[in-house]
């Protein structure tokens, strides 16, 4: 995955980037405490939540999450926004189950190509924002739309269902006795995140960019192909999101991950990441992942409906954002 990020030249190393970074890695110590404290509400008010069956059931339910939000960590660290994920990913797992169902290709290369599809994807976004000059916004959202009505025109609308064992225990069977490979490929990826951001000087790159696209530019970054590969990095993990929710589900579908896109920003602006951009890092996005899946999860077992947990989400992230204007107020 790092590699898809064009490594800047030396000369990047300026005070002025060196400065955004150590504030872009500032702690996620709120976010933290308010995980313990919404664990410890729904410890007491919440049937069955404390136990180790329902903290394995949220893993599971955050995998496709946050495998998401590491992609929209480095898209919102530039200042930019993915509004694309959730049709990306149904796009991908279409594509994926035609291929493996319909052309008879094997499911190994199918899985490759729905990943390429999201990078593709990806990539379009990218373009979109560095070439054209498309606010993120807009092109995202163009690229929302287009990938989601191409899910539902390949299979005119219907689910692909039925996919070999061996996929299927991809995310059911558990090794060691609760963790399973999908669940591992989100460990992996946010150690191999963690590493890019922390100790790459192009992971260092994102943060100059976000704190002033044209200070970094004249600090000799390449901002256009830095951007665009940023992009598509967000589709790439958009494609392995669609493999491990099939994996899940058994089944692709065009309507999969629907509204997904709020919840991954939220993960990502709860983790501390700034929609301004320059701010940001992975422990904080893996905290916000948590915040989200322990908050529906302990919903759920409340009998909360669905529309209020809607609206709570949407109160949580004008909350998170609404820090993110004061702390930046009291840092001027």
């Amino acid at each position: 995955m790092t590699s898809a990020i064009a490594t800047p030249p030396t000369t990047s190393q300026s005070p002025r980037i060196k400065e955004l970074t150590s504030r872009a890695l500032a702690g996620s110590g709120g976010a933290f405490a308010g995980l313990l404290l919404l664990i410890v509400a729904l410890s007491v008010t919440a049937p069955n939540f404390l136990s180790a069956r329902n903290f394995t059931n949220i893993v599971d339910q955050v995998t496709v999450l946050g495998i998401l939000a590491l992609g929209a960590t480095f898209v919102i660290i530039i200042g930019g926004i993915d509004l694309s994920v959730g049709s990306v990913l149904a796009l991908s797992g279409i594509v994926m189950g035609w291929l493996s169902h319909n052309a008879g290709v094997p499911l190994p290369v199918a899985m490759l190509a729905a990943i390429v599809v999201g990078g593709i994807a990806g990539l379009i976004n990218g373009l979109g924002v560095t070439i054209f000059k498309l606010p993120a916004f807009i092109a995202t959202l163009a690229m929302m739309s287009v990938a989601r009505g191409l899910a539902n025109l390949i299979t005119d609308g219907q689910q692909i269902v039925g996919y070999p064992e061996w996929f299927y225990k991809l995310s059911t069977a558990r090794y060691f006795g609760f963790i399973s490979v999908t669940v591992a490929v989100l460990v992996i990826l946010y150690i191999a995140g963690w590493m890019f951001l922390r100790y790459r000087r192009a992971g260092r790159a994102l943060y100059a960019i976000g704190g002033g696209p044209e200070v970094a530019r004249l600090a000799g970054l390449n901002v256009r192909r830095i951007t665009t590969m940023v992009y598509v990095t967000a589709g790439l993990m958009a494609g392995v999101g669609a493999v491990v929710l099939s994996s899940r589900l058994d089944a692709s579908a065009p309507s999969a991950a629907t509204g997904y896109e709020l919840d991954v920003i939220a993960a990502v602006v709860i983790g501390g990441a700034s929609l301004m951009g320059g701010t940001g890092r992975v422990t904080g996005t893996v905290i916000g992942v948590l915040i989200i899946g322990v908050l529906r999860n302990g919903l759920n077992l409340l009998g909360v409906s669905p529309f209020i947990q809607q609206i709570v989400i949407g109160c949580v992230i004008a909350i998170a954002v609404g820090a993110d204007v004061l702390r930046r107020k009291n840092n001027r």
